[in-house]
């Protein structure tokens, strides 16, 4: 693993060099991985974006999880809300560690998900996410904040995921966020879809997820640039919150675990464009158990109950 310094350098010469390569950072943008593609096969990883993160079979597997006690959910989720109101946030993602129990390995684990973006690292952690970071094609930077979530078995469920107050204003302060942090690598930044459903399939229901589409156009030496670029633009703004600087301290507060690669972003350059997603739907081994790490945003118009349910709703295998 690379420092922060030294994998923005080797990102950037990459970049200038027009060498395809494959990246991955923690949380916070700390520390990262960065590999050339040529030079991936040694480091025991395997990864898919887009139509090849597809799985064509839906195996049957044991898959249970020990969600973490409400009353344990509420500590955070109260002190998450107080610094809401005393006017220190606008929005925080706050998320748990679950454990869960499975007779799938990591490999197996990726080998069923279907997910857009998919990724294994050796035996310590396996993702599969349905949310872009950031592409770049031909001088265009686009984002696709992801934020809301129901169950699609919901009566009305469409309507009451657009129609709901509390998952407008996160969108909206998400949005924002996104658009005012490509502002300061790019030009001409604008929304240009706003409040598109998706559906995600899981190994239990449909879920269906708020997105929107930001772009902006880069400068003409991006890649020279990709390394110093992109780690302006961490932590993502999805998985953290408004304003950065003091939600990212509000999480570190609230949070009992630290989160290392998980909300991170993943990331392949193919000489020309860039494609990346948010490390979520993350699931990581620690002294042979596995966790499960979820979350979601919270703000002034959250419910605790309703927090909680969508935490144990994402804990789930795509497939």
């Amino acid at each position: 693993m690379l420092r922060r310094p030294a994998a923005i350098q080797q990102i950037n010469a990459l970049g200038k060099s027009h060498t395809p390569f494959l990246f991955f950072t923690d949380f916070l943008g700390t520390s990262a991985f960065v590999c050339p593609l040529d030079q991936l096969q040694k480091h025991n990883i395997t990864y898919a974006f887009g139509d090849q993160a597809s799985s064509h079979s839906k195996p049957n597997f044991a898959f249970s999880k020990q969600p973490l006690l409400r009353e344990e959910f509420a500590l955070a989720f109260r002190y998450v809300v107080d610094q809401i109101n005393f006017g220190n946030s606008y929005l925080v993602n706050l998320t748990v560690k679950t454990p869960i129990t499975t007779n799938l390995s990591l490999q197996e684990i990726y080998a069923v998900s279907k997910a857009k973006y998919k990724l294994r690292y050796q035996d310590q952690f396996v993702f599969f996410s349905p949310e872009t970071f950031v592409k770049i094609e031909d001088g265009h930077i686009y984002s696709y904040p992801m934020k809301g979530t129901l169950d699609a078995a919901v009566p009305n469920a469409r309507q009451q995921l657009l129609n709901d107050p509390k998952e407008t204003a996160e969108h909206v302060t998400i949005v924002d966020l996104i658009r005012n942090d490509l502002s300061q690598i790019a030009e001409k930044v604008a929304v240009t879809k706003f409040r598109f459903i998706t559906e995600v399939q899981t190994h239990e229901k449909t879920l269906l997820q708020v997105s929107s589409e930001i772009r902006g156009q880069l400068p003409q030496d991006y890649h020279s640039r990709l390394g110093t670029l992109l780690f302006k633009l961490l932590p993502a703004g999805s998985i953290s919150g408004a304003p950065k600087k003091e939600t990212v301290q509000i999480i570190a507060n609230a949070e009992t675990y630290e989160r290392g690669f998980y909300t991170g972003i993943c990331g392949v350059y193919d000489g020309q464009n860039l494609d990346s997603g948010v490390m979520i739907r993350f699931i990581e081994k620690e002294n042979n158990q596995l966790y499960y790490k979820s979350g979601g945003g919270i703000t002034s118009f959250s419910n605790e109950a309703s927090e909680y349910q969508e935490v144990i709703d994402k804990i789930y295998i795509p497939c």
